[in-house]
């Protein structure tokens, strides 16, 4: 993923080409290898550091207060009770659920967070709350200032300004553009690459300090079923009682990080810019979306969901994980360590779910030290057909043969995975594919972890991730058997070795002799990519 964000193989404006361009050709002379620490310091973004403060502890009229207590009552007040969002559908209805019904603060962490259909609804609900007096804070990385979807530039500061007056909504920005025209950032890219090219790749809300949604969905169209063109197979955890303190720590490191700043405001005096994408015409337009429509995205009583909350939570202990949202000389990222030792603690089986693979050594030394101890290890993710980034792909596949020759087994999805239609899109919208998005594993059926973190260098070297792990064998189980699910033959392609010793793609629609792509045009981005270098990504 380059700094100006994951991209599918399609037309994108200018203006993000630019700025690819310069940070291609950059990142080209300045990556690293992952298992070394930052040798140098690296600057800081210019500016004050806003003030520093803390999420307010819970309060016992938070309307999620009775969902944690039952949890507490009867497995003790060191657990939270998790359910897995893995519908789109769902995965909206809940972020609404909480925002609708927060009382007290809502905390919003995120990559990035579109002006699309998604983005504008999950902030008209935002400043709506705001309205009945409930404490925001948001923090964008600040790639997401100047995009507003996947394929459009649209310079965001203005608009994030004016919500920022709203005198209960602060707005920061992580790690940002000294300049903020998109000319200045392409030149920043140029000046001061080192400390540019990290961006904060967490995701995260967190409502009243008592619920939080942690795991690897961005705010945008395609993460949540409403995408034409692709959606993703994606997935998050909703997880009530401690774990939601513990993602508000996380919270709040990044945002009195030395890294962030305050979205800059406007000039004293300056009008108000038009309301485009939150006007009330604008936001009408999206609550005539006919998926939104199909699953009433539109009502603001939730109590039938908050009440029926307790029954659906699966009791666990859980940790919360991240990487330091500085760097300073002789630091390294936690997360790759972190999610080292969950694999090598598998005493009989492993499943990993993650949707950009590119090896290192650590991870291919892990994988044979796993199979001489006798652990099962399946691993899915996307193939070329699924792919909306098929340079990763580029460097993954000479890493297939090696991965099965240490006998792990290797799933790839489908485009046309039977799951699309209940999981990925929301009726009755029907993409052209389904491409996979989800970062996950679980840990001998007992111990689910779910996040942000891509298995590839950029991840490992240059992002801040984050994610939850949950000691809990019936949130494990239950996660298991999706996964599993997805492995299977109407849903993904296993890669296998011929008695000839070619690869073959093999689904319940028959047997493959080459990677499967939806184009040509897919197969030669697959070739071109080859040329660039592997940490690019």
């Amino acid at each position: 993923m380059t700094p100006s964000g994951r991209r599918r193989g399609g037309s994108r404006s200018a203006g993000v080409r630019a700025v690819a361009l310069v940070s291609l050709w950059l990142i080209g002379c300045a990556s690293q290898p992952a298992s070394q620490p930052v040798s140098q310091p690296v600057s800081r973004p210019a500016g004050p550091r806003p003030a520093a403060e803390s999420a307010a502890a819970p309060r016992a009229d938070s309307r999620f207060a009775p969902a944690e207590a039952a949890i507490a009552a009867k497995h003790g007040s060191d657990y939270s009770g998790f359910n897995l969002l893995e519908r789109s559908d769902r995965a909206l209805l809940w972020r609404l659920t909480l925002i609708d019904s927060a009382k007290h603060s809502i905390d919003l962490q995120y990559y990035v967070w579109f002006g699309d259909t998604l983005g504008r609804l999950m902030m008209d609900r935002v400043i709506k709350s705001a309205d009945r007096g409930v404490k925001v804070r948001i923090l964008f990385d600040d790639l997401n200032t100047m995009l507003h979807d996947m394929t459009h530039v649209e310079m965001r500061d203005e608009l994030l300004a004016r919500i920022d007056r709203h005198p209960n909504i602060q707005i920061r920005v992580f790690n940002p553009w000294d300049d903020r025209s998109l000319f200045g950032r392409g030149v920043g890219m140029a000046s001061d690459f080192k400390r540019l090219n990290r961006r904060m790749h967490n995701k995260q809300m967190v409502v009243d300090n008592r619920v939080a949604i942690i795991g690897g969905r961005n705010l945008g169209d395609e993460y949540f079923g409403l995408n034409p063109e692709f959606n993703f197979h994606d997935l998050d955890v909703l997880g009530v009682g401690p774990v939601a303190r513990q993602a508000s720590q996380v919270f709040d490191r990044y945002w009195n990080s030395d890294w962030v700043r305050a979205i800059p405001r406007l000039a004293p005096g300056a009008d108000i810019p038009p309301e485009s994408e939150l006007s009330t015409a604008s936001i009408r337009t999206v609550m005539a979306n006919p998926s939104l429509m199909s699953i009433d995205a539109g009502r603001s009583d939730w109590t039938a969901e908050i009440d029926g909350l307790p029954g659906m939570l699966a009791a666990g202990r859980s940790e919360v994980h991240t990487d330091s949202p500085v760097r300073d000389a002789g630091t390294s990222n936690h997360m790759p360590n972190a999610i080292h030792h969950l694999m090598h603690s598998a005493k009989s089986e492993l499943l990993i779910t993650n949707a950009y693979i590119i090896p290192d050594a650590s991870f291919m030394a892990d994988l044979r030290e796993l199979a001489g101890r006798g652990v099962t290890v399946r691993i899915l993710t996307n193939s070329l057909a699924s792919h909306d980034v098929p340079a990763v792909n580029s460097h993954f596949e000479q890493w297939r043969e090696p991965i099965l020759e240490t006998g792990a087994e290797l799933y790839e999805l489908r485009p046309d995975a039977a799951i699309r239609g209940e999981l990925a899109d929301i009726a009755p919208l029907r993409a052209e594919f389904v491409g996979l998005h989800t970062k996950a594993m679980v840990i001998d059926r007992r111990r689910a972890f779910v996040g942000s973190m891509n298995l590839d260098p950029r991840s490992q070297i240059l992002n801040s991730e984050m994610g939850v792990l949950i000691d809990s064998p019936l949130l494990a189980e239950k996660l298991a058997e999706r996964m599993l699910r997805d492995m299977a033959g109407d849903n993904s392609w296993q890669v296998i070795r011929a008695d000839d010793g070619t690869l073959r793609w093999r689904s319940s629609a028959g047997e493959l002799t080459s990677q499967p792509a939806r184009s040509l045009s897919q197969r030669m981005q697959n070739v071109l990519f080859k040329a660039f270098p592997v940490d690019l990504y």
